[in-house]
């Protein structure tokens, strides 16, 4: 997020209004969820482990379009 200049604000605001598009309930040490979102007209990827006592942001990307179809669906 820092590295690419993104606030906590943004990212609240991103996962909100966002598509949850993948979920990974064997995640350790918590389970995670990949997020897609928009932010200033970009898809944003965001990946959230929801653990115990806390969530947590892994992390989060712009999609690379010969990866995703709409950025929602992995390509094979």
């Amino acid at each position: 997020m820092f590295q690419r200049n993104i606030s906590t604000d943004d990212i609240t605001e991103t996962i909100m209004k966002g598509e949850m598009i993948e979920e990974y309930a064997d995640d350790e040490p918590c389970p995670s969820a990949l997020i897609l979102g928009f932010l200033w007209s970009f898809p944003y990827h965001i990946v959230v482990a929801e653990c115990e006592d806390h969530v947590r942001i892994v992390t989060v990307y712009i999609p690379e379009e010969d990866k995703w179809i709409k950025y929602r669906i992995r390509r094979r």
